[in-house]
């Protein structure tokens, strides 16, 4: 029968488990989020080492500083992005929600504190269930307000991306800040609240497009969380070091011995997305693996081997095979083939990058002029961006020097600057015809040789 589009899900109460995979997923909440808020703390060459400036339109990145000139690498990154989510979900279909998405990350910690105030699922599933008291809307505001001031410290912290962090918590500290900043702190703080706080597993099974396409980039290959019903069923209670155990009644199969399934429902009681997962693939599934830690405690308990709930694919599964290699993954090589050239080529360009830009445009006030001493001068503005923290001095130089020469100093730039001077080009008539030439120019990085720019400008002769 289908679902009724008034259809609510009851709140989920996932109880805490131990294992490898909860370690594991606990210290991706841990880096991750020690990273996040860490890295606007970070200085690097005496200055923030990740942020945006809005002002200028720069991207500060470990001393590097992108323009918006540089959108390509913004591009490349995008796809490498791209090719990564396709890659990865092929291949390990979606771990990255299970232990690194944003949202599960959140929500992780929405429940531990919620844990900590409430204590464990029955005792927060009994108080939910009963009136309103003085010691529930304790217990119940206490949450909330720990929620919401966790919330709101993301949100500075993501404000700490494009506003200096240093300069953000002084002026938090002497108790003003700017509207701006204000108001994409406690949008983002609201939105984690709510997401994470407040629909939790509804964003995942409900909300998240990544949940609704993933299954187009699935293949029979794919590494999923498995119920192994071979192994499994029929499902029924047993005592420790009982093998098998015939029971009479399980849909009239008397004569089959009992599976290795003892029906204890701790796999739904771990699982964050309130699945069984013993009912197959699903795509509320978000493969955190909880239910194979819980599993598997199950198992040494029993006396039996672990895996009855294990990371496999549909093939090894139907067949009882070990997991494929990537050599007989034919896509997997196309992506990681397009991803390690992609990064290739984009770290060789910042490898290469010059960091100044220059820009030569003919002074419209004067065309053309004869000096003192008959030589013809032609006067250009020129305008240079050093992207640098330090000042630069630059010197341009005429390539085809025997005909054309500049009249210029070395020009100094301060440090994440751009300035412009009047330069002269001066030829001599009677060695260069009438007419329009181009002129090959070269900026040369005089703190840095090796850094030079090649530009062109027109040169007018009467």
């Amino acid at each position: 029968m289908a679902t009724p589009l008034h259809f609510v899900s009851s709140k989920v109460y996932p109880r805490l488990t131990g294992g490898r995979f909860n370690t594991l997923r606990v210290a991706f909440v841990l880096v991750t989020q020690l990273i996040y808020f860490g890295l606007p703390w970070l200085n690097w060459s005496g200055q923030q080492a990740t942020r945006f400036d809005f002002d200028s339109m720069r991207l500060y990145l470990f001393g590097l500083t992108l323009l918006p000139q540089d959108f390509i690498y913004l591009a490349a990154a995008l796809i490498v992005a791209a090719l990564g989510l396709f890659l990865w979900t092929m291949l390990a279909g979606r771990l990255w929600c299970g232990f690194s998405c944003p949202q599960t990350v959140y929500t992780e910690i929405m429940i531990w504190i919620e844990r900590w105030v409430e204590g464990p699922p029955n005792q927060r599933r009994k108080r939910d269930a009963a009136p309103w008291g003085a010691e529930k809307v304790l217990r119940k505001g206490s949450t909330q307000l720990l929620m919401a001031a966790f919330s709101l410290w993301t949100g500075l912290t993501l404000v700490g991306y494009f506003t200096p962090m240093r300069e953000l918590a002084a002026n938090l500290g002497a108790g003003h800040i700017g509207v701006w900043e204000a108001l994409f702190a406690l949008g983002y703080g609201g939105f984690t609240w709510l997401l994470a706080g407040v629909l939790r597993e509804q964003v995942c099974k409900h909300m998240c497009p990544y949940a609704r396409f993933q299954g187009a980039m699935f293949d029979r290959d794919t590494l999923l969380v498995a119920y192994d019903e071979q192994r499994g069923e029929p499902r029924g209670a047993r005592r420790k070091q009982h093998a098998i155990i015939p029971i009479a009644a399980n849909l009239g199969r008397a004569d089959k011995p009992q599976g290795a399934c003892v029906d204890c429902g701790l796999c739904v009681q771990v699982c964050p997305t309130g699945i069984d997962i013993r009912a197959g693939l699903q795509y509320e599934c978000i493969g955190c693996a909880a239910c194979i830690d819980v599993c598997d405690e199950v198992m040494d308990k029993t006396g039996q081997a672990r895996g009855l709930i294990r990371f496999s694919t549909q093939h090894a599964m139907a067949q009882q095979q070990p997991l494929p290699s990537l050599r007989q993954r034919p896509r997997a090589l196309v992506y990681g083939g397009l991803l390690l050239a992609i990064v290739a080529l984009s770290a060789t360009g910042l490898a290469l990058r010059v960091p100044f830009k220059v820009d030569i445009l003919r002074d419209r006030a004067v065309m053309q002029r004869e000096s003192n001493d008959g030589y013809i001068e032609n006067v250009y503005n020129v305008r240079i961006m050093n992207t640098e923290r330090d000042s630069r001095r630059y010197r341009l130089q005429v390539e085809s020097a025997g005909l054309v020469r500049v009249e210029a100093p070395p020009l100094q730039v301060a440090g994440d600057s751009v300035s412009s001077f009047n330069v002269a080009l001066v030829a001599d008539p009677a060695v260069l015809p009438s007419g329009s030439h181009t002129v090959g120019v070269r900026i040369v990085n005089l703190d840095d040789p090796s850094q030079v720019l090649h530009e062109e400008a027109r040169l007018l002769m009467p």
